[in-house]
């Protein structure tokens, strides 16, 4: 558990953490906005906080959000151009809303590694990367892990919400997992799960979309801006590509299929990340007792 950090404390002390760090601010970890802080009143920007990084899409790994989530501190490095940042988030208390305390100091020169070139800008770029992606990412399928989703998903909820866009997240589960492994032995369970995770990633954009290991033989899916009809299609395309593929496993041939689960927010009223995962999860199981290998689907609107 963090210590109690305050509004109050923390003014009382810029100064003093001004000389520490390079940068300083607040940001809300939900919406992602800086937020400004003055006379005792909190106001937000214009500004999404990942604009700092010139990109315009939330940071894969972010800690703020899990420093909110979590009310404990969380330090990261983070890769700028020429320079390697090292990022504290410190969650602050019991504010009317989300806020969360950011530092963020150059350590592009201090920052040394075991072996390499600690002048080459690109070897230290991919440094930060592998380092962060052992966080977030599961390392049998290379999609997102479980903790991403809990990051992730409500950010994106709430920005669809904002927006008044569409969002559509599908839930997968491989059809008879257990016998495979039980069977073959769990290196063809894990050969089934690459493949889902390569069919998953070959249908979604990956500059907009996402896609996890929610646990075992389960699967999430989050499309922004995408309506029920178009995650349809895709679950479909998934399912029919799982659908064509043959297992080679102790010279035999083995065929599997998975079931799909959709539910699409649009127009409604905000449900939170587990209210969506659970609907989503439901319309899954309904697709099993059904037979398996299809996609039942539902969609939320006024």
């Amino acid at each position: 558990m963090a210590k109690q950090i305050t509004l109050d404390k923390i003014e009382k002390n810029l100064d003093f953490i001004k000389t520490m760090y390079d940068t300083v601010r607040l940001v809300d970890p939900v919406q992602k906005y800086v937020l400004e802080y003055d006379e005792c009143t909190i106001s937000r920007t214009d500004v999404h906080c990942y604009n700092y990084w010139k990109t315009s899409k939330i940071c894969e790994n972010c800690i703020s959000t899990r420093a909110y989530h979590d009310n404990n501190s969380f330090m990261k490095l983070e890769y700028k151009p020429n320079m390697i940042l090292m990022v504290t988030a410190i969650p602050l208390e019991k504010e009317e809303s989300p806020v969360v305390l950011e530092l963020l100091k150059n350590v592009t020169d201090s920052m040394m590694v075991g072996v390499g070139d600690y002048n080459d800008g690109r070897l230290m770029k991919n440094i930060v990367k592998n380092f962060n992606d052992i966080v977030i990412k599961d390392k049998l399928t290379c999609l997102y892990n479980r903790s991403f989703i809990d990051d992730r998903l409500p950010a994106d909820i709430v920005n669809a919400t904002i927006t008044d866009t569409p969002l559509s997240v599908i839930f997968v589960d491989i059809d008879n997992l257990k016998i495979i492994n039980d069977t073959y032995g769990h290196l063809a369970g894990d050969l089934a799960l690459k493949e889902v995770g390569n069919a998953i990633k070959n249908n979604i954009k990956i500059d907009n979309d996402w896609a996890a290991r929610y646990g075992g033989d389960e699967f999430l899916i989050c499309l922004n801006g995408t309506s029920y009809d178009e995650a349809y299609n895709i679950a479909e395309r998934i399912r029919s590509n799982i659908e064509g593929i043959s297992l080679s496993v102790q010279n035999e041939s083995i065929k599997f299929t998975i079931s799909l689960g959709i539910h699409t927010m649009q127009g409604c009223l905000m449900h939170t990340a587990e209210e969506i995962i659970n609907i989503a999860d439901e319309k899954m199981y309904e697709a099993k007792e059904y037979g398996k290998n299809r996609t039942i689907g539902n969609l939320s609107e006024i």
